[in-house]
């Protein structure tokens, strides 16, 4: 339900944002000014009739709040708390595998189904659908009203868990309060809200009066204003008079609540607040006394809202009525759910040592909550709306003047119609568009103007911000994230890298507690193709994040409005703008969908200046000057700032020293570089002297090509997660190390010392790795044992083309990936390995090499990506991708063998490497049946038959060639060809 504005808020349901959801949910009774309250069909105590129940699913009614004893039922739905599906998937592709996806592929049925190969996107979404539900809920205002009051007498509220009453209608105290009674609601515990200072007739006082009788549990929210009201002073009355009151002071503390400080108007909280507020409402002393005496009295509950801590407080609140309600297992699970998030909530520690950006960080917090809090109002620049143009011209006809004197009666801040396509976004006032919607003409020729942006949004819950490579966005937000955490449930961290962008968001499934696997679409009445089963998991995502919880979700450095793999827009996976989740985006292209970003600009001096001076140095007047032109000649770029920073405090160098060392520095040949990421560097060639100055001190500290080096180096190949040091480093130790040979004793000892070198070998690991920590070049992650790369240090470890680094990368994931913990890496190890899209292939694998990379990563990868992710078009394209690879390499056994051969008469009878190596021979092919054979199974999930019946068949002629016609594995085979056939049999007679 939706706070409307011509009245009062007055109570909410936790979904209000959300889709009618199903009956078989708990849910609570509400009350409102607006809406009336509605009931869960499961609580034993709401006896609500099949009739009434069918009504309120079929249409929604929604009355407008003066229309006299107006009502509207919905049925929420309780969120189900699921286990993380497949979180620690095997390496290698196991019969447990191989079984789960048999076991999908026998729950096809096509008997009365509908086969569907193609979805439109998102058509299951909120843009259509909803707006038909609204318009038809404003054509039943008037004529829905009687009957629906008349319905209000079947409602019969015997039991409510929790009543919560407050007053005010202010933004934040809104949202606090949305967010309670939904975290309320989802753990099962009923509600009943209501602001009864705002309800508007005895019907609805009367509903809310039975509410509070029968609620286990008062809450009653505490403000400054709440004691002039006089329902409030009847709560706390009543509720503490039952025993059962929970106060829960927002923003305020329970001293600030004492009789004699409010009525004396004492400190410079009641000052205005305060006095005799009993006779604003003509109230008696002793009863207003008395109430407020008993919050004082109450010693359990000693909850506090502050602006810091929404998050613990509401969280808190649950557990201790969950467990006062007797439901210890919700108290478990939030205790559970608070430690995951302790450690993956975000991607970073907190940088202790930020500079600067406090406008900027006023800016974003007004442009997401369309206000200014705490501190930063002393830091605040103000931000004035746009006053309203006294004449719009559109186009240059004098008919598309819109004259002051028509919107003279429009208020400054007119509703707003939000429109969602495929292709923008759009904002516009709803009074103008259905004024001119007719009347608009059709512009053409010369006058036609230039589509532009909207300008920056404020109170939108969306931000843009853009800036270009290095100069501070992840850090920024970083800083936000950490700052105001506790008005989010969660904040939702995202890599904005286009290849990896959708995975991340489905990999938010497991924070979210949703499903978005295959299995849980599977339904016998119809055949979902795959871009149904990917819309599908999505929209689920997308659902959670449209609930009255908010989330906070950040999209660091995304590089492309379109998603890499199908070209969809990025703007489908977000939920609708203007919601209780706010999304933050950070990007280096000058604007994306359609919205002005907040332009990044360069610290100011003197905050650049104390980013680069180390701690307890003191430099010259010379050596500042030096500094200032290190700055100049970096282009300001924070990255570059932070790098100098570390250097000066972890060498004995000057700065002036330092700047002729990076002079001296050659240039690298930079003529093959090419692309738009190239062009970074071609503009900032002192960054680049900067990256091989860093270098030559690490070669200088451990040896030509030290083991730092090389781990910068092969970074570059890796996904732009987190990378284990571990993992990391088993890589660059594959880097051949510079140096002239190797002695014999060394290569004879090497054995007998492989066990004593172990420890060494991890001392050397955390030694590099603390190296690119104290230098800047690396930044710490959350994740314990792991470290992350900007972005610009990986392009320039790309560009250095050091030979074997991507091979070396490719090995470390045959040899240590894991499913569970390195999935972004091991889809980077396949872009090097197969030719997706128009991108050659980089690293070419021994056919030994490629079977052990098909067996470990490929096969498990796929399905793990098609069963739990829904991602059906990337593990069909990277299974696609390897049978060809596959073929290529029998290609390569079956050709002719080398001439030489043929002088030796023992050698005569074999012609090709086939027939050298028999066995890797067959064991190429049955590795290529078996991919098939998943290929075939995959196609059978997605109603593809014609093509599984061909793929499983050539599966079956390569089983049959090679075990025989009775092997177990050619039976199976032929057991899914037979019902493949059965199953494109009865396609044809339904259709």
């Amino acid at each position: 339900m939706d706070i409307q504005e011509e009245s009062s808020f007055s109570t909410f349901g936790p979904l209000a944002a959300m889709t009618l959801r199903n009956v078989s949910s708990s849910s609570s009774a509400f009350f409102s000014a607006n809406q009336s309250p509605f009931f869960s069909p499961r609580t034993s105590s709401c006896h609500i009739s099949d009739t009434l129940r069918a009504e309120a699913l079929n249409e929604r009614i929604h009355l407008d709040a003066a229309a006299a004893a107006s009502t509207s039922t919905v049925i929420p739905e309780q969120k189900s708390t699921i286990s993380d599906v497949a979180a620690a998937s095997p390496v290698v592709c196991t019969s447990g595998d191989m079984q789960r996806l048999d076991r999908i592929s026998s729950s096809v049925d096509i008997s009365s189904s509908t086969v569907s190969g193609y979805c439109h996107p998102y058509d299951d979404c909120y843009s259509g659908q909803k707006e038909k539900r609204s318009k038809k809920g404003r054509n039943q205002k008037t004529s829905s009203a009687q009957p629906g009051s008349r319905l209000i007498s079947s409602y019969r509220l015997k039991s409510c868990d929790v009543f919560i009453g407050l007053h005010g209608r202010k933004a934040p105290l809104v949202r606090f309060s949305k967010w309670l009674c939904a975290e309320l609601e989802i753990h099962g515990i009923s509600c009943f809200v209501s602001d009864r200072a705002s309800c508007r007739n005895s019907n609805k006082l009367g509903v809310a009066e039975k509410a509070m009788d029968v609620a286990s549990f008062g809450i009653v929210i505490i403000t400054r204003k709440c004691f002039k009201n006089p329902y409030t002073i009847e709560e706390l009355k009543f509720f503490s008079g039952k025993k059962n009151l929970v106060p829960i002071y927002f923003d305020l503390s329970p001293f600030d609540c004492l009789v004699r400080d409010i009525i004396e108007k004492r400190g410079e909280l009641w000052e205005k607040h305060g006095g005799e507020l009993w006779l604003l409402y003509g109230g008696l002393r002793q009863e207003w006394k008395d109430a407020v005496h008993a919050l004082s009295r109450v010693e359990e509950w000693k909850l506090e809202a502050q602006d810091g801590n929404w998050r613990d407080c509401i969280l808190e609140t649950v557990a201790l009525l969950a467990m006062r309600l007797g439901r210890r297992s919700v108290a478990e699970h939030l205790r559970k759910w608070k430690e995951k998030i302790k450690e993956e909530e975000l991607p970073f520690t907190r940088n202790e040592n930020f500079i600067g950006r406090k406008k900027e960080l006023s800016q974003l917090e007004f442009m997401l909550f369309g206000d200014v809090t705490g501190d930063s109002k002393q830091d605040y620049i103000e931000l004035k709306a746009r006053s309203k143009r006294k004449h719009l011209t559109i186009g240059r006809g004098k008919s598309n003047v819109l004259d002051e004197r028509n919107g003279s009666s429009r208020e400054e801040k007119e509703p707003v119609l939000w429109k969602e396509s495929e292709k923008e976004i759009e904002m516009q006032s709803v009074e103008f568009s259905q004024r001119h919607y007719r009347s608009r003409p059709k512009r053409s020729g010369k006058y036609t103007r230039k589509k532009r942006g909207m300008d920056i949004l404020y109170g939108k819950g969306i931000a843009c911000i853009s800036g270009d490579s290095g100069i501070g966005k992840t850090e920024l937000i970083l800083e936000f994230a950490y700052r105001f955490h506790q008005r989010y449930k969660m904040v939702l961290w995202i890599g904005g890298e286009s290849r990896y962008v959708r995975q991340n968001y489905l990999n938010l499934r497991s924070f979210l507690e949703v499903d978005v696997s295959v299995e849980n679409s599977l339904e016998k009445t119809s055949i979902k193709g795959f871009e149904e089963h990917e819309q599908a998991a999505i929209s689920r995502v997308r659902k959670e994040l449209m609930r009255n919880i908010p989330y906070l979700v950040i999209i660091d450095n995304l590089e492309s409005e379109n998603d890499w793999w199908d070209h969809k827009l990025v703007m489908d996976l977000l939920p609708r703008f203007g919601g209780e989740t706010h999304v933050i985006i950070s990007t280096c292209l000058p604007r994306i969908m359609n919205l002005e970003p907040l332009k990044l600009s360069y610290l100011s001096g003197v905050e650049a200046m104390s980013l680069m001076l180390p701690t307890g140095k003191d430099y010259s007047v010379a050596e500042i000057d030096a500094l200032r032109t290190i700055e100049e000649k970096l282009g300001r770029l924070t990255l570059g700032l932070a790098i100098i920073g570390g250097i000066l405090s972890e060498l004995p160098i000057t700065p002036s020293r330092l700047l002729d060392t990076i002079n001296r520095m050659p240039l690298k040949e930079m003529s093959s570089w090419n692309g738009k990421e190239a062009h970074v560097f071609r503009k900032n060639t002192f960054l680049l002297q900067l990256f091989d100055v860093c270098f030559s001190v690490f070669d200088h500290a451990d040896g030509p090509r030290s083991l730092a080096t090389r781990m910068v180096l092969v970074s570059g190949w890796f996904a732009s997660s987190a990378i284990p040091v571990s993992l990391l480093a088993l890589a660059a130790h594959k880097i051949p190390k510079k140096h002239n040979g190797t002695c014999l004793w060394r290569k004879l000892l090497q054995p007998l010392t492989c066990g004593l070198t172990s420890s060494h070998t991890r001392k050397s690991e955390l030694e590099a790795s603390s190296l690119l920590l104290n230098f800047n070049i690396a930044r710490s992650s959350a994740k314990k044992g792991c470290i992350q790369f900007n972005e610009l240090v990986k392009l320039y470890a790309r560009k250095r083309e050091v030979t074997g680094s991507s091979q070396a990368m490719v090995q470390a994931i045959i040899s240590q990936g894991s499913i569970s913990q390195h999935l972004d890496h091991l889809w980077a190890a396949c872009f090097l390995l197969f030719e997706f899209v128009h991108n050659p292939a980089i690293v070419e694998l021994e056919v030994s090499e490629l079977l052990h990379l098909v067996k470990k990563v490929v096969l498990p990868l796929s399905i793990q990506s098609f069963i739990t992710y829904s991602r059906c078009t990337a593990a069909l394209e990277l299974l696609r991708l390897c049978t060809n690879a596959l073929e290529a390499a029998d290609q390569t056994l079956v050709t002719p063998v080398d001439k030489w051969l043929d002088k030796s008469l023992c050698w005569r009878s074999i012609q090709t490497n086939a027939q050298l190596n028999p066995c890797l021979w067959q064991e190429l092919a049955l590795c290529r049946a078996t991919v098939l054979e998943t290929r075939a199974k995959l196609m059978l999930r997605g109603a593809q038959f014609d093509i599984g019946s061909d793929l499983i068949k050539k599966a079956i002629f390569i089983r049959s060639s090679i075990c025989g016609e009775d092997h177990p594995d050619t039976i199976f085979a032929r057991e899914t060809l037979s019902k493949l056939t059965r199953l494109i049999a009865n396609v044809q007679i339904h259709s």
